[in-house]
């Protein structure tokens, strides 16, 4: 049966998108991955289609989705991508998860926003490579 992965952050619009994007990449097929906020936003923010575009991922289609609890007690492994106020994302802080604490996307810079989807495609990667070694 395959593992649940989970990637959250508030507006579900960059950073969790984008883990789910690369994850969608780069992971086995024994996996299913889902990206949600808990205040999703109405679309994804046009400079992280832009950043990853540049490197070869479409994510034109995506759409932020709003986070449940069935989904965070579905998965097997929930990241947390950076939200770290406990009234924006209660249901962060009931159970183990991960937390990357990578900075929001939102109004920054084009260079700023490619730092930001190279940290996440690392971090992804790891996360990858832990989970097959678990596996």
């Amino acid at each position: 049966m395959p593992k649940n992965i989970l990637f959250v952050c508030v507006e579900n619009a960059g950073r969790s998108q984008m883990a789910e994007a690369f994850f969608r990449k780069f992971a086995p097929t024994r996996f299913n991955v889902l990206s949600a906020g808990p205040t999703p936003s109405s679309q994804l923010k046009p400079t992280v289609i832009q950043v990853m575009k540049e490197i070869g991922i479409d994510m034109v289609d995506q759409q932020p989705k709003l986070l449940s609890d069935s989904m965070i007690t579905n998965s097997s492994k929930t990241v947390n991508m950076g939200c770290m106020d406990l009234e924006s994302c209660p249901s962060l802080f009931v159970k183990d998860v991960l937390d990357w604490n990578i900075p929001d996307p939102k109004n920054k810079s084009l260079d700023d926003v490619r730092i930001i989807r190279d940290k996440i495609k690392f971090e992804v990667i790891n996360l990858i490579k832990s989970l097959e070694v678990i596996g």
